[in-house]
């Protein structure tokens, strides 16, 4: 059988000439004439605004904060020696530092790799990414100190070793650790000096790992993805021709999306200085913070998830703050409903004089993929609402029928898509029965997401394969939350599954468990509460804890998690199928 393979439908395209250079190179290179031009734009523009104290981070202090950075991590007499090949870890909120650390990582001659963790994880939850990439240096935020050191505790890492792993970020300078060695802080490897120049990962060398993002791929645990420089070059390009110029003096944009997802450090922090933009950085989304900043810099696009937009469209003080001038929205992370995008534009519409609907598009695609295999344009967003839009150039793909790959689906008709190009992943991290599962012979990575292609080459996503439950942009494996409920001393068996939220816009962790003993009062609570203990925020059953008298499984002893979605059917809770 000959394979149906698809290639993008975009006409004048360029070619990927030179994915071979670093990042950095990539991002934030130097003008070779003159020292006022950084990456094309002036070297004064702002890079990134703190919005909480309004410091700005120009173009050419980033750069220059970058290479200091690199220069510090190698010549600090206190820190662990960083090998070629070493692993950095990142535990923290957004904040000015983290691009700093971002671009920093990126210049040293030793080939930093850079794996960037949850900032709401517990202690366990971040052992296990810390210790499945052997990181050799971890940075954290001040809030995340705590966290880090029990960590390390758990893992019988002593506090005099401890100490030479970790650096803090400064946010006050007044703090004192007080307990065991001090930490290196982040201003002290800023203070010993500067590289001359980035290392540059010219030909093989930009098939290195530069990020190490984690995602749980089709199951189990959470898995480093190995994202190489030619992986995040080869995006970049492709994607910049997709975005339209901003206003003159309104490139804001805002930053609160975690940096530690690919949407973040593809999109806003690399992107975005790319094409001149200044990231606007939150620590978080906060919904009157976002209405103001709107407000106040008069915002013309916007990077968001699906719940974003469920708060856009129905927060009670939305209607108190201008919103008129957002033009542009980009959704990406989750599934994004037709009916979702058009109850915005009309709450957006509401407030404009000339009745102009703001463009809603979604972005489709994964960590293994570094961001998208596809991207609906603003010019289609009336016509294709609804869509993830047409491949984007430069990548192939296949719409499968079976998990095999032997039969391509027809027209209209919905089957896995595959994926191959310059953008896939180098694979999972010390992980071959990952990547054995994940592709195929002929190079093709299985994304295990369900898709229909239309006959205009227009693709939309229709379920997932794969188990994988996503809350608000978070991945949720539920073997991991499986795991965590039989260390309930209570809980003889379990299962997870996601239901849908309509009006969260997005799914639901739901735990079904066989109760060891005769059942409790307010069991079900119980075990609700219990787990706000074991595991992040984003974790939590918020779709709620039913006890059943058996968990359904194969005679390989494999959960039918179908069975339990048609059993929230019934119960009147809407499971994802």
């Amino acid at each position: 059988m000959v394979p149906r393979v698809y290639t993008s439908n975009a006409t004048n395209v360029a070619p990927l000439i030179d994915t071979k250079k670093s990042v950095f190179t990539r991002v934030l290179p130097a003008h070779p004439s003159s020292k006022d031009i950084i990456g094309g734009f002036p070297a004064s523009k702002p890079a990134l605004i703190d919005e909480a104290t309004g410091v700005v981070l120009t173009r050419s202090r980033l750069r220059e904060l970058s290479l200091a950075l690199a220069y510090g991590l190698q010549h600090h007499s206190s820190l662990q020696a960083l090998a070629r090949g070493s692993t950095a870890l990142v535990f923290s909120p957004n904040c000015l530092a983290y691009p700093v650390i971002v671009f920093g990582c990126k210049c040293i001659a030793a080939g930093l790799r850079l794996t960037v963790a949850n900032a709401a994880y517990l202690s366990h939850e971040l052992a296990h990414q810390y210790t499945d990439n052997g990181a050799s240096l971890l940075f954290t935020s001040q809030d995340g100190v705590s966290v880090v050191q029990a960590m390390f505790a758990e893992l019988g890492v002593s506090k005099e070793e401890a100490a030479r792993r970790t650096v803090v970020l400064d946010a006050d300078l007044g703090w004192v650790d007080g307990k065991g060695p001090s930490v290196t802080r982040f201003s002290e490897l800023l203070s010993l000096g500067a590289l001359e120049e980035e290392e540059k990962f010219n030909g093989a060398a930009a098939d290195e790992t530069v990020f190490l993002c984690y995602s749980s791929g089709t199951t189990g645990k959470p898995k480093g993805v190995e994202t190489t420089h030619a992986n995040m070059v080869a995006i970049l390009d492709i994607l910049a021709p997709n975005w339209p110029k901003l206003p003159a003096g309104r490139e804001i944009v805002p930053a609160f999306l975690p940096f530690y997802h690919i949407y973040s450090l593809a999109i806003l922090l690399s992107l975005g200085l790319t094409l001149g933009w200044t990231s606007l950085v939150q620590p978080r989304f906060n919904p009157v913070q976002f209405f103001k900043a709107i407000e106040k810099y008069r915002i013309a696009l916007a990077c968001v998830a699906p719940p974003v937009l469920v708060v856009l469209a129905r927060h009670p003080d939305a209607g108190k703050y201008d919103l008129s001038s957002l033009e542009y929205m980009l959704s990406a992370a989750a599934p994004l409903s037709a009916d979702l995008v058009k109850e915005v534009q009309t709450k957006i519409a509401s407030g404009r004089a000339d009745g102009v609907k703001c463009k809603i598009v979604q972005l489709y695609g994964l960590t293994e993929t570094t961001t998208a295999t596809n991207f609906l344009s603003f010019a289609d967003v009336d016509r294709k609402v609804g869509s993830v839009g047409p491949l984007v150039p430069h990548l192939e793909r296949r719409i499968v029928e079976d998990e095999e790959g032997n039969v391509d689906v027809k027209d209209g008709q919905p089957g896995e898509l595959w994926v191959r190009g310059q953008t896939v992943m180098k694979g999972y991290l010390n992980n071959p029965a990952a990547n054995e599962e994940s592709f195929a012979s002929d190079g093709w990575f299985k994304t295990g997401d369900i898709v229909v292609r239309d006959r205009e080459g227009y693709f939309w996503v229709v379920d997932r394969r794969k188990e994988l439950i996503k809350y608000k942009g978070y991945q949720v494996a539920p073997a991991e939350l499986e795991s965590v409920l039989l260390t309930h001393p209570d809980v003889a068996d379990a299962a997870v599954i996601g239901v849908n939220s309509v009006e969260e816009a997005t799914e639901l962790p739901r735990a079904y468990v066989v109760h060891a003993r005769p059942a409790e009062l307010a069991f079900e609570k119980n075990v609700a509460r219990w787990m706000e203990g074991k595991v992040a925020r984003h974790k939590f059953l918020r779709g709620g804890v039913r006890v059943v008298d058996v968990i359904p499984k194969s005679a390989a002893g494999k959960i039918l998690r179908r069975e339990l979605r048609e059993e929230a059917k019934k119960e009147g809770v809407q499971a994802r199928l």
